[in-house]
């Protein structure tokens, strides 16, 4: 893990750039010299680890005493895209604009982004618990939730997750949901346009966690309220300190 830049933010916050191969991340820190419990903090498939509503909540999570770090998948933020991914994309957006079922093209592009993303997360977890000021338990934090869903399964160091919407979650990671065990945080947005609500309290159902929280706020995608952080760290606070 190669660091490229680093600031230290007016909330005492320190933001670091890095480089792990080909994949690049970003890593901020408390100000605290304890070892701090590690988030890794996901966007929306193939948003940029730069997305200001990312960056707000890993900032927010790190004062309150966490080591937060992002990453830009393969085929995410500003990593090369295939054409095919390119083609799936558009096509996304055109059938979903037009009220035309999207579930196969949805398919044909989340599917592969997955099983290409996890292996880059757990090379950079591996990476991360390395540093000095880092330590475990960690938690997994995002919109990605079929990425959250495979690691939660893969990764037996993940000790709780946060998971955002869940409409459009591929076949395979509804399946996998009910292998998910560690302790749970839904967040729904009852009137979100990109994701069924069925289908998210659906699969909320499905998980396996014995204890699991679902929050539905009134609202569109981009609308949940700012206190779900305050709760989201209440819950990283149970089951990572």
């Amino acid at each position: 893990m190669h660091f490229t830049s680093e600031q230290r933010l007016d909330d005492g916050v320190l933001e670091r750039e890095f480089t792990l191969g080909e994949i690049p991340g970003t890593l901020w820190t408390p100000e605290s010299a304890d070892p701090a419990p590690l988030v890794l903090m996901s966007h929306n498939n193939g948003l940029p680890k730069a997305d200001p509503r990312l960056v707000a909540r890993a900032r927010y999570t790190a004062a309150h005493g966490y080591a937060v770090a992002t990453i830009d998948a393969a085929g995410c933020g500003d990593r090369p895209r295939s054409a095919a991914d390119e083609q799936a994309r558009a096509d996304l957006r055109r059938a979903m604009q037009a009220g035309e079922p999207v579930d196969e093209i949805f398919e044909s592009l989340i599917g592969p982004l997955v099983e290409n993303a996890v292996p880059e997360w757990r090379a950079t977890l591996d990476a991360l618990l390395e540093q000095p000021g880092i330590g475990g338990p960690v938690g997994y934090s995002g919109g990605w939730t079929a990425l959250g869903i495979r690691l939660a399964v893969a990764e037996p160091r993940i000790a709780a997750a946060g998971f955002f919407a869940g409409g459009f979650v591929p076949r395979a990671q509804r399946e996998e949901a009910r292998q998910v065990t560690v302790p749970l945080l839904f967040l729904l947005q009852w009137d979100d346009e990109g994701n069924p609500r069925q289908r998210a309290l659906d699969l909320f159902d499905a998980f396996g966690s014995k204890e699991k929280t679902l929050h539905a706020n009134l609202g569109g995608h981009t609308g949940t309220p700012w206190f779900e952080l305050e709760d989201g760290c209440r819950f990283l606070d149970r089951h990572l300190k």
